[in-house]
């Protein structure tokens, strides 16, 4: 329990609309956010992504993925290394210690729509969005070029407020 310090009336608010899928398609994006956290079984890991749309239509957006670690199933932790390897090519950080230094790096992810259905267990599923890929931002020269002194020295448009020399 939670108290708001206040009574909120919620007649005074407009609601928020109930979002809509993310249609299939390359958005330019960032991440914004990430976490390791523990499996539901506890027997591994996993690390979550939280990533915002920059740009377009639906601007602003934000779509999660989880990169399976560390887990007893193998083929699961191989699929998720190759996706943080994607991410990292895409952002031009080929050697990454701490998540956090893949944020507020522009990139390009291709959401995919998984249709509504049973999932494994069989329980009814509304339709989803899912990231289904990674690419440099569109423009980009190279994920693996190194930039000029000039562009070193000169924050990155997406760059925090507080990251931001000056």
């Amino acid at each position: 329990m939670a108290s708001l310090g206040q009574t909120f009336d919620a007649t005074t608010v407009e609601p928020n609309a109930p979002r809509e899928i993310i249609p299939a398609g390359e958005y330019a994006a960032q991440i914004v956010a990430s976490e390791m956290r523990d499996t539901k079984s506890g027997s591994g890991s996993y690390l979550q992504l939280e990533f915002q749309i920059t740009g377009g239509p639906c601007d602003g957006r934000k779509i999660w993925t989880n990169l399976n670690l560390f887990n007893s199933n193998e083929k699961a932790v191989e699929i998720a290394y190759r996706d943080l390897s994607a991410i990292c090519r895409a952002v031009g950080k080929l050697n990454v210690s701490d998540s956090e230094e893949l944020h507020f790096l522009p990139m390009t992810i291709v959401v995919k729509v998984r249709p509504a259905g049973p999932d494994k267990s069989g329980t009814m599923r509304d339709a989803q969005n899912e990231i289904g890929g990674y690419k440099p931002a569109t423009g980009a020269t190279s994920a693996v070029s190194k930039p000029t002194p000039l562009q070193a020295a000169k924050p990155a448009k997406n760059t925090p407020p507080w990251r931001k020399a000056g």
